[in-house]
């Protein structure tokens, strides 16, 4: 769907943001940094980000679509440091990167055919449901703890055998439907996909989160990969933020472990899931 010609010409000259102050550089900058080291120890950054685009007066799809961008080098830098965990689990790569690369090419092209007017109206839902799947985050981390602790206990003990971890191939053809659907919504939106499929992979038996969280940003990689080349093929990209917010996720990605130590997930977590329902609210009621 040809994107309209009015969302092209802001996109080329950087929609309103001539007049930006340096300090609102600042905050764009500090967004994608905080956002990419969010992505790199749980996922949800683009609650920060797409936000942070909405306040500098970006259309909704072109705000969406600067953001993809922008957080994509971030998930190569945070992949960098899985990378000898990745390695172990070849299968599992070769057979969910399919799914991931169908559904982030029907997410991206059915956000080409929305509209920025309907996709305006559904910003609210969207952002809601990626502020409560980035709340089933922390649960669920606590029960893949403690399916790991269970199998390591299992393995030690003279006992019991330890449990073979190879899915039945009806188990795989479910997580590869799950995975195509989680795709899709990466592609049309793309908040909350991590916590997905961190879900999705302790459905498979993955236990060690390392591993689990390699995993996942390699998905992530090309469920955004692609949507992000659909929409810089169509236009949609401010490239002055986008080059801005990049610099700003690959700082995050890659010291997003130690600054989360530092400050404490817990409290970073609370500060997101309160901008995520504040914004929900305040578009629900500007609408």
């Amino acid at each position: 769907m040809p994107v309209p010609r009015n969302m092209r010409r802001a996109t080329a000259r950087g929609g309103n943001l001539q007049g930006m102050d340096v300090w609102q550089y600042g905050v764009l900058f500090g967004a994608a940094a905080v956002g990419g080291a969010i992505n790199a120890v749980a996922g949800g950054g683009t609650l920060l980000t797409f936000p942070a685009l909405l306040w500098a007066s970006q259309p909704e799809i072109v705000a969406n679509a600067t953001s993809t961008v922008a957080l994509w080098p971030g998930q190569l830098g945070s992949l960098w440091g899985y990378r000898k965990e990745v390695g172990r689990n070849r299968r599992a790569i070769v057979v969910l990167a399919l799914p991931s690369f169908l559904g982030g090419v029907i997410g991206a092209v059915l956000l080409l055919r929305t509209g920025n007017d309907t996709f305006r109206r559904l910003v609210p839902y969207l952002i809601l449901l990626a502020t409560c799947l980035f709340m089933a985050q922390e649960p669920l981390s606590r029960w893949l703890r403690r399916r790991g602790a269970q199998e390591s206990v299992a393995r030690e003990g003279a006992v019991v055998e330890a449990p073979s971890h190879a899915p039945s191939v009806g188990r795989w053809v479910l997580i590869v439907g799950f995975q195509l659907v989680v795709a899709i919504y990466g592609g049309y939106f793309g908040a909350g996909i991590g916590i997905l499929m961190l879900a999705a992979l302790g459905l498979l038996g993955f236990t060690n989160i390392h591993q689990m969280n390699g995993l996942k940003n390699i998905n992530g990689m090309c469920i955004n990969g692609v949507a992000a080349f659909l929409f810089i093929t169509k236009g949609l990209v401010d490239w002055r933020l986008a080059m801005l917010m990049a610099a700003g996720a690959i700082t995050g990605g890659y010291t997003g472990a130690g600054v989360a130590q530092r400050v404490g997930q817990r409290t970073v977590r609370r500060i997101i899931v309160l901008i995520g329902f504040a914004l929900t609210i305040s578009l629900l009621v500007r609408q």
